[in-house]
């Protein structure tokens, strides 16, 4: 066991054993800081047993920041065990603990958490989202130690979204609050991003500037070894790209030495492909296969799947024949299994989010629902006329009578026409795991034929036709809103399109109890979505959508518009998938309009109505 653990076995024992005579507070906060310092030496063993100890300690006291805390240190093993899912789960219940104490310090602090989990997912979106709602709750208390974390995290989201003038301006805004911190790891880290941002886009000579400009810092290697490496090796990189290779391996080697000593194996993985990179260059092909390879083995020990992949890239081009055939495989193989876990990963996180929420909405109705259960029986006592309330029944009971058959019987048909629809759904399934499985897998199976005979035009070809297949399978393929709730689906769907060129806004989509409604509608309101998304990007050449949601009168009302060039209704005749999705509504017994002008934009409106 660790040194840590012993000592916090000594100092708990001597804790309980004085607990009469040591105030709780103070217990209480020693226990949590031991917890802390626990998981900052990655010490899983101890975390383990102090999160134990503050879930008994919670028991006893009923002390709901206990538990808010319980299931912050639970989020923290999940991290050291590289559980994100899980993480992303116990850090929203502490969240929402922390909510109900108003304690908007911890909501602040486990919502930068959550934004920092979504970023490595590539949930960008849902990051933005999770670090914006931070700022609400730590700009009102001045917690500026916090706020730069914030921004700095806004400054890389910005800068995974391409927009490099936001991620500037983020990163200026973390180092204005670090005047007042003073905080110096915070200081190098804003620093190393702007370098970093100027050297992606190709500006080495202004990337340089800002490496130099923290490793200028007064000590910073006796002070911030990990981040003197960083900024070295970063530095190192941009000298090179200028064709500078004064002392480059000597300084990469110095790199190494440092992060071994630090026991960041991941940062390992990042230096032996940089140094690999640099042999390769030289056509040192030997040095570099050699570093290609340590890389390859911190980073599958350190689960670093972005070097993970780029030492089998490397290795696929260092090797030849079968062996470098088989890195690509295994490159191929990690990419598409990556990309799966992302999307999992994300829509874990979509479902984490409702299903938490949707438990707090149960809990608030059922308050409510009994409020109002203790209302109506104080009102049926206060009543004394029996017989009039007889008689108005009796009146009601013939009237909705009347109303149910006739209801009834269009419920029926309406009924009918949605098994239709669920019916056809399947078909289209079943055609787009056939395409998906079968075509193009046998088309893969083709390509690699041809690039083995060295076929290489044909199997271009071929690729493009498989991509096709995939992305026809992909657009047949069903959307089940059992496992991840229309609400996200529809976030998912606009992050996937918006971009700088193409702003999307929606509204109206959390007003609305979507599970209420039946999954043929949201199938058909999300496909027309889709639909227009796709044709204002690609024929309206449109920069801006607007999509509303509403429910009025028992009917669910989607409108669509955007600001691309038009059409003249009078002349151009629907697209096949716009007439499809007009034909669906319409056999809900829906209403579909598309107006236009040339120059003015398009405007779609859809009408359904929930109950036929």
């Amino acid at each position: 066991m660790s040194k840590l653990f012993f000592l916090f076995l000594f100092y708990s024992t001597i804790l309980f054993s004085q607990k009469k005579d040591l105030p709780l507070n103070i217990f209480k906060k020693e226990l949590i800081e031991s917890g802390r310092q626990a998981y900052f030496a990655k010490d899983l063993v101890t975390l383990q047993h102090i999160t134990t100890k503050v879930d008994s300690l919670h028991k006893k006291t009923k002390d709901s920041i206990l538990l808010a805390k319980y299931y912050h240190f639970k989020a923290l093993q999940a991290k050291l065990t590289y559980t994100n899912d899980s993480a992303f789960y116990y850090y929203h219940l502490s969240k929402n603990i922390s909510k109900k104490l108003d304690d908007s310090l911890a909501v602040g602090r486990r919502l930068l958490s959550l934004g920092i989990l979504q970023r490595e997912a590539k949930d960008y979106l849902g990051s933005e989202i999770s670090f914006i709602e931070a700022l609400e709750y730590l700009e009102p208390i001045n917690t500026t130690v916090y706020l730069e974390r914030v921004y700095n995290n806004l400054g890389l989201i910005s800068e995974e979204l391409n927009q490099e003038n936001d991620a500037i301006k983020y990163y200026n805004k973390t180092l204005n609050i670090n005047k007042i911190t003073k905080d110096q790891r915070n200081f190098l880290f804003a620093i190393n991003n702007l370098g970093l941002l100027y050297q992606k886009k190709i500006e080495h000579n202004k990337a340089i500037d800002y490496f130099e400009k923290g490793l200028a810092f007064d000590n910073i290697q006796e002070k911030y070894s990990d981040q003197y490496a960083l900024l070295l090796e970063n530095l190192v990189f941009s000298k090179f790209s200028l064709d500078n290779t004064t002392k480059i391996i000597q300084q990469y080697n110095k790199v190494l030495d440092i992060k071994k000593s630090l026991n960041d194996l991941k940062g390992v993985s990042t230096t032996h492909i940089n140094i690999s990179n640099y042999y390769k260059d030289l056509n040192q092909n030997k040095k570099a296969l050699f570093h290609a390879k340590e890389a390859l083995q911190y980073a599958k020990q350190t689960h670093n799947n972005k070097r993970w992949l780029g030492a089998l890239e490397l290795l696929s081009w260092l090797t030849t024949g079968k062996e470098s055939n088989q890195y690509l495989q295994e490159y191929i193989q990690l990419n598409d299994s990556l990309v799966q876990h992302e999307r999992s990963l994300k829509n874990q996180f979509a479902k984490i989010r409702y299903e938490t929420d949707k438990k707090e909405k149960e809990n608030t109705l059922l308050k409510t629902e009994n409020e109002k259960k203790q209302a109506e029986i104080s009102f049926h006592k206060q009543q004394t006329t029996i017989g009039w309330l007889f008689a108005i029944a009796s009146l009601l009971a013939l009237g909705l009578s009347i109303s149910f058959f006739i209801l009834r019987r269009r419920k029926l048909v309406y009924n009918a026409q949605l098994q239709k629809e669920e019916a056809r759904e399947n078909e289209r399934q079943q055609i787009a795991k056939s395409l998906h499985d079968e075509v193009a897998g046998d088309l893969r199976l083709l390509h690699q034929r041809l690039e083995k005979s060295q076929l290489f035009e044909e199997a271009q070809k071929l690729e493009n036709v498989k991509d096709n297949v995939r992305n026809l399978s992909h657009q047949l393929s069903s959307i089940s809103f059992d496992k991840v709730s229309f609400n996200d689906q529809i976030i998912n769907l606009v992050s996937d399109y918006f971009s700088p060129n193409l702003k999307i806004k929606v509204t109206g989509l959390k007003g609305i109890e979507w599970s209420e409604i039946n999954n043929s509608i949201k199938r058909l309101l999300f496909l027309s979505v889709r639909e227009s998304i796709q044709n204002s990007q690609k024929h309206a050449q449109a920069t801006q959508i607007t999509i509303n949601f509403s429910v009025h009168k028992k009917s669910v009302f989607l409108e669509i518009t955007d600001n691309g060039v038009g059409f003249d209704t009078s002349v151009k005749k629907q697209g096949i998938g716009l007439h499809n999705i007009q034909e669906r509504v319409e056999q809900l017994k829906g209403k579909f309009f598309i107006m236009s002008e040339v120059g003015n934009g398009t405007k779609t409106q859809i009408q359904i109505p929930l109950n036929g």
